[in-house]
């Protein structure tokens, strides 16, 4: 069933950096028999296929930050109820400025943050997730870069997902990279 649809889903794949436009409508609501459950062995796999490429490159490991993961698990709930696929907020937000309010500059004189984003089938696995990144330049660039310390993961698998998803069983990841000192 999804044989053909994976080429459809890997290409849905998306990262920004700060100087992208996102792009993607926001549904007005969920359909009404949409599921959105955690997928914490995706996440967990996902941090450490990530951790492993960073150290193969030469880079620190990123550590796990409960504000980056709030962060992150918002904004992939929120695409999945509300069936859009962006790294805008709902309510047309910058990324940054949503990730802002869960990982605040507080004292800090630097503050910076990143966001990589995918959607595809329901069976990816942290590996598929990592090789896709990989694969694409900007999704690349964002996981080597070497100023990130921290990162926040959220899976989510949704099943028949509202509007961008077409109804379709999916998962969304969101991992929100950053740094303050």
């Amino acid at each position: 069933m999804f044989r053909g649809a994976w080429k459809r889903f890997a290409l849905a794949v998306v990262i920004v950096l700060a100087a992208v436009v996102p792009t993607g409508a926001v549904a007005a609501s969920a359909a009404p028999n949409s599921r959105v459950v955690a997928v914490a062995s995706l996440e967990s796999g996902v941090l450490s296929e990530m951790n492993k490429i960073r150290r193969s490159h030469g880079l620190q490991a990123l550590r796990v930050s409960t504000a980056l993961g709030s962060a992150a698990r918002q904004h992939s709930q929120s695409m999945a109820t509300q069936g859009y696929f962006s790294h805008s907020s709902a309510d047309g937000s910058e990324f940054w400025k949503r990730v802002k309010a869960f990982y605040p500059q507080g004292r800090f004189g630097y503050w910076s943050v990143g966001e990589n984003l995918l959607w595809q089938s329901p069976d990816v696995d942290a590996a598929g997730a990592l090789q896709m990144w990989m694969n694409s330049p900007p999704h690349r660039e964002n996981l080597l870069t070497a100023r990130w310390r921290e990162v926040g993961i959220s899976a989510v698998h949704v099943a028949a997902a509202p509007g961008t998803y077409d109804g379709l069983d999916v998962t969304i990841v969101t991992a929100d990279f950053g740094v303050r000192h």
